[in-house]
């Protein structure tokens, strides 16, 4: 296809993800075109790969996990680069599994460190990122259940898309990544999904458009066009009678070379969380507590030990662009840039002025 001159041509990374939607809706309903630019869309093979190439400028914006753009901000275990997240594609649609045989166990409440000793070492679970979602919501998940995740457990990365491969090899227990690798996994009946990351952090932040931050502060006008063509193709993600289209365009070879079924499967499961894309808005604005949340996190197990929280949460999340962006597209915004939430153990994020400082300290890790 020749591209007109008058297209801005944007390279966007993704990762065979069904969260991945967005991009590939935009750029399939025309949206980049309406709006001036000419997606090209190229599938990563892992993060580490997203990560790279965010990082070297041959990709301008990508489909990434929340937290693999602050450990790019923060030069965890890669050279540091200031970057910037534009908007939050979606929130839920991740989970845990084991596998069967623990999964049984698990689901008849023989907890974890029981089926820790029973196997007589500690569980080998894979996420997908060190700096990660899937890591933080692993690490969350056994910690409130009384393991120490860095002591106790043993956990260890590799790509989403290896993820089924490894568990028939019997190399792991059991993993944490999006989907539609549970549901494969369970087609194949090398594991069993046992909670939704949504039972951990009820409507968390999972996948956002990630840039280098001179896309933002150097060219606004094609930021903003960028994120308000993935607003518009978020929006049309909510709608129940889309889901069908979008499994199809997400089901083909250059994308997730999947069958829509499974696909479907676990995107309208009655059993998990709805995947929300748009929610009018809500789930899409750069909330300055979820940034903070991640920041938390990685003090908590001593992967940082920076200071300034509020000041680098400030410089990368684009509320100020995303607000221009909604407007546009005639989305609300939400009453205020911190949302309040409450994880499974019970503790409140952003804390309460007047919650204990430790809830839950027995079960509360620090590294």
């Amino acid at each position: 296809m020749t591209v007109p001159a008058s297209l801005h041509t944007l390279n966007l990374g993704f990762v065979a993800l069904t969260d991945c939607a967005a991009l590939v809706v935009a750029h399939k309903l025309g949206l980049d075109r309406e709006l001036g630019l000419q997606f090209c869309l190229q599938r990563q093979p892992s993060w580490s790969a997203v990560r790279d190439k965010l990082s070297s400028g041959q990709l301008d914006a990508a489909h990434a996990l929340y937290g693999l753009v602050y450990g790019m901000q923060l030069g965890l275990g890669s050279p540091q680069c200031d970057m910037a997240i534009l908007m939050t594609l979606n929130q839920n649609g991740q989970g845990i599994s084991l596998a069967p045989h623990l999964a049984q166990q698990y689901r008849q409440g023989v907890s974890l460190r029981e089926i820790s000793q029973q196997l007589g070492r500690p569980l080998v679970l894979a996420h997908t990122f060190p700096t990660g979602t899937h890591a933080m919501w692993l690490y969350y998940w056994l910690a409130a259940q009384g393991i120490h995740p860095l002591r106790d457990a043993r956990c260890v990365v590799i790509p989403p898309a290896q993820m089924s491969d490894a568990m028939q090899a019997g190399v792991l227990d059991g993993f944490c990544a999006g989907q539609p690798w549970h549901a494969l996994a369970q087609q194949r009946g090398v594991a069993r999904l046992v909670t939704d990351s949504a039972v951990i952090w009820p409507n968390h932040p999972e996948k956002v458009l990630a840039s280098r931050r001179e896309l933002a502060q150097q060219q606004p006008y094609v930021a903003g066009r960028l994120v308000q063509a993935l607003l518009l193709a978020c929006h049309w993600l909510d709608q129940p009678e889309n889901h069908m289209q979008a499994a199809a365009w997400l089901a083909a070879d250059d994308c997730l070379a999947m069958p829509v079924e499974l696909i479907l499967q676990q995107w309208e499961s009655a059993d998990a969380s709805p995947l929300r894309f748009c929610a009018d808005g809500l789930v899409n604005y750069p909330y300055l507590s979820d940034g903070l949340w991640f920041l938390q996190q990685y003090r908590r197990w001593g992967m940082w030990q920076g200071e300034a929280e509020q000041d680098v949460v400030a410089a990368v999340n684009q509320t100020a662009l995303y607000q221009q962006a909604a407007r546009a597209c005639g989305l609300p915004l939400p009453p205020n840039s911190m949302r309040h939430s409450v994880l499974m153990d019970g503790a409140h994020w952003p804390a309460l002025a007047d919650a204990a400082p430790s809830v839950g300290a027995i079960r509360y890790f620090t590294h």
